[in-house]
């Protein structure tokens, strides 16, 4: 049987150029790292560093009712969005799950752009044909766009000389500015998933590998997925196939600050059910107290060594030097501070339970 071609970004040339180590990843042939995953993973953490990110997808939907089908089908409430602003949210399956969690920019009243997930690309774009009743288009703009995602503390002083007329600097957290980067049109977008803050710049694909070669020239060093995953579980964000699935309530997957019940939405008398009722599993952190790196898949389990709960996503943090985990518990020992067990091989490592995200704010 012929294996399917992997899709290559328009920096392709560049990662290997850098010496990329590249691996399959949705559909992409992406790079894992570079330098090595914990010296990337310190340089965004502490200074900066840059990611290819071109692997996600960018919706744009426009039209008058373009609002009554975002809020419709997404579970945060859009219609506080001013031009200028981006939303986190997640679109509810119908049957108490979650088709992607996604982003969700405000370009004007009449024009959003959804980016989502590159292995949800597909299945996204059918769930809101199937579920446009209103006078809006939707057009699929994922193979025209680039996306560099730009991220540290520092950031906007690498940023800022390679689009001197915007004060990158001043952005807020979650809104974005359409204006050039190294002579080149880019929407800057102060967002990004490592907890580290930065930018992510949307480019068309022609220019994306001069302003990643300024980057360069500027010192950023480029990070690969390996990095950008420690640094995601450190913050405690979720990761779509890991954290949030199918079969995952966003109440469950401690989302339901993004669930609105003050608008109507797919799943939303369900949902309220379930607020009201408790989900039957949380999603917590989880800090082993032992020596022990937690991996997914992981069974979770009590002092009488019953299964209560799953990893979903772990990994050694190299910031803290131990451990770090999210997992699904049962509701009875998901309490803060109580003490699990993960099960690691033949041993059982205590952990204590924590609400996600690793890192003294």
């Amino acid at each position: 049987m012929e294996k399917t071609a992997l899709t290559r970004t328009s920096l392709f040339q560049a990662h290997i150029a850098a010496g990329g180590k590249m691996v399959s990843y949705a559909g992409f042939e992406m790079p894992v790292t570079y330098a090595g995953l914990v010296e990337e993973h310190h340089a965004v953490r502490n200074d900066c560093g840059m990611f290819d990110v071109s692997h996600m997808g960018e919706f744009r939907i426009k039209g008058r009712e373009a609002l009554s089908l975002i809020q419709w089908i997404s579970s945060n409430d859009a219609s506080t969005l001013v031009p200028g602003k981006v939303q986190y949210s997640c679109m509810p399956n119908g049957q108490g799950g979650i088709v992607d969690d996604l982003l969700v920019y405000c370009i004007s009243n009449e024009e959003y752009m959804l980016v989502v997930n590159a292995s949800n690309r597909q299945k996204d774009w059918d769930w809101i044909q199937a579920n446009n009743q209103w006078d809006a288009s939707v057009t699929d703009e994922s193979n025209a766009w680039s996306l560099i995602a730009l991220q540290g503390p520092n950031a906007g002083t690498y940023l800022r000389p390679l689009c001197p007329d915007i004060p990158v600097e001043e952005m807020k957290y979650y809104t974005f500015i359409q204006g050039t980067v190294c002579g080149k049109d880019c929407l800057i977008s102060a967002t990004g998933y490592t907890g580290a803050g930065g930018f992510e710049l949307y480019v068309r694909n022609d220019d994306a590998p001069s302003i990643w070669s300024a980057l360069i020239e500027a010192g950023v060093p480029p990070c690969g997925l390996g990095a950008r995953d420690t640094l995601r579980l450190e913050a405690g964000f979720c990761l779509y196939g890991n954290d949030l699935n199918d079969g995952t309530s966003p109440l469950s997957a401690g989302l339901g600050w993004i669930t609105k019940f003050t608008k109507n939405f797919v799943d939303r008398d369900r949902l309220l059910k379930e607020k009201e009722e408790g989900s039957t599993q949380i999603l917590r952190g989880l800090i082993p107290t032992e020596r022990g790196i937690p991996r997914k898949d992981y069974l979770i389990e009590n002092a009488a060594e019953e299964v209560i709960g799953i990893i979903t996503s772990g990994t050694s943090s190299p910031t803290l030097g131990h451990g770090i985990a999210l997992g699904f518990i049962d509701q009875a020992h998901a309490k803060i501070g109580e003490t699990v067990y993960i099960r690691i091989r033949k041993n059982a490592i205590p952990a204590k339970v924590q609400r996600p995200g690793f890192l003294t704010k």
